[in-house]
């Protein structure tokens, strides 16, 4: 389904918007290129390339290694771009202690070695990641790989107005990208999505890392990033990103008087104010003026 079917030829001439060619997924709109792919669940040659490149054994059961989203601001070649890869890199590197389940201990003693289930490593796949950065050249300019160091993330004070976002203003582009998804041997469920919507103000995403693990935990970590678009194309993006880790026991929830059933929590959208707050931060994305081409 493409992205765009929201919105009118209208809207889309109205806002400036360039449909991309090709049937590729995505818009040109104010000195921004922003794109989605979706491809199939890797096969079992590609998930064997991933397992090698990040040394491991262990992958979610969907993982969707070829799809991406992407958002280029052309003038600057900022680039924020979301993949499965990155995203299990930062699973690695984070290395949480698995969590550990009811069932748990009826695996370990099974009969026969080859059905044993060790939890030595975080089989949730909760990964920490917020994104990728990159600064792209551009086509008539090459920017000098020294200069490309000056692409960081720095923490402010500034917060995404989310008032903006519920303005009424025509959606131009929507699309939602699987990442990696894991049933958790249908004991919950694992699941990374990048999701965008473009406005003709401004576009906005986010990043959701949701976890449920029936009978034990809910823990949800949300990256939403904003940007409003500039009167300039050329001028340097201001760009926002809200980082939340939000995490609670499925008895301290009962605790509090929520449901302990695990089908009351098949939406994070309904749960997420339930779950108390382990960790926030806002950033602003800085670059160095040496990393800017000029005009």
């Amino acid at each position: 389904m493409a992205g765009w079917e929201g919105a009118s030829e209208s809207d889309l001439t109205a806002a400036g918007a360039e449909l991309l060619p090709d049937g590729r997924c995505g818009l040109r709109l104010k000195g921004w290129h922003i794109e989605s792919a979706k491809r199939p669940i890797l096969g079992s040659l590609a998930r064997q390339e991933f397992e090698e490149k990040l040394g491991t054994l262990h992958l979610p059961e969907m993982v969707f290694g070829d799809s991406s989203l992407f958002i280029l601001h052309m003038e600057t070649g900022i680039k924020l771009h979301f993949n499965a890869f990155d995203a299990l890199k930062g699973w690695m590197q984070e290395a949480l202690p698995p969590v550990e389940v009811p069932a748990a201990a009826k695996w370990k003693f099974r009969s026969k070695p080859s059905q044993q289930v060790i939890l030595d490593y975080d089989y949730t796949f909760t990964t920490p990641y917020c994104g990728s950065e990159t600064l792209e050249p551009e086509t008539d300019k090459t920017i000098p790989k020294d200069d490309c160091c000056g692409l960081h993330w720095e923490e402010c004070d500034e917060r995404i107005d989310l008032a903006v976002l519920s303005r009424k203003e025509p959606i131009l582009f929507y699309d939602e990208v699987i990442l990696y998804e894991d049933e958790l041997a249908d004991s919950g469920v694992s699941l990374l999505t990048a999701k965008v919507r473009v406005m003709p103000s401004c576009w906005f995403l986010l990043l959701r890392y949701w976890l449920r693990v029936d009978g034990v935990l809910m823990r949800l970590r949300d990256t939403r990033i904003y940007c409003a678009f500039a009167s300039d194309d050329k001028a340097k993006p201001n760009i926002i990103r809200e980082s939340c880790w939000r995490e609670e026991t499925i008895q301290s929830l009962s605790a509090k008087g929520f449901s302990s059933d695990s089908a009351a929590y098949a939406d994070p959208n309904l749960i997420s104010q339930k779950l108390p707050i382990v960790k926030h931060k806002t950033q602003r994305l800085n670059i160095s003026r040496s990393a800017i081409r000029e005009s």
